[in-house]
């Protein structure tokens, strides 16, 4: 019961990365006020570094910057363990 409760948050976070990894993508072309990085890495290393990882191959977005690959990689690396700990 806990694992299926975790993978709900897991999605819900990798989706909440992606939407947000989205708009930040749409503001940058548009000019505007963009989200900040702390907000993107933040929300990738808690709970959606795999939406956020999808969403900077799929959107070309700050695929540039190593330390947003850094981060997710090891935010999706203690999630996944996570996993495999409450299985």
């Amino acid at each position: 019961m806990i694992l299926k409760i975790y993978l709900v948050v897991l999605l819900g976070g990798s989706i909440n990365s992606f939407y947000l990894y989205a708009i930040d993508k749409r503001r940058a072309k548009r000019g505007a006020w963009r989200l900040p990085e702390r907000m993107l890495l933040s929300a990738g290393f808690i709970g959606g570094a795999l939406g956020a990882l999808v969403a900077m191959q799929l959107l070309h977005h700050k695929t540039r910057h190593y330390y947003f690959y850094l981060v997710n990689i090891l935010g999706l690396a203690w999630q996944v363990a996570l996993i495999f700990h409450i299985a």
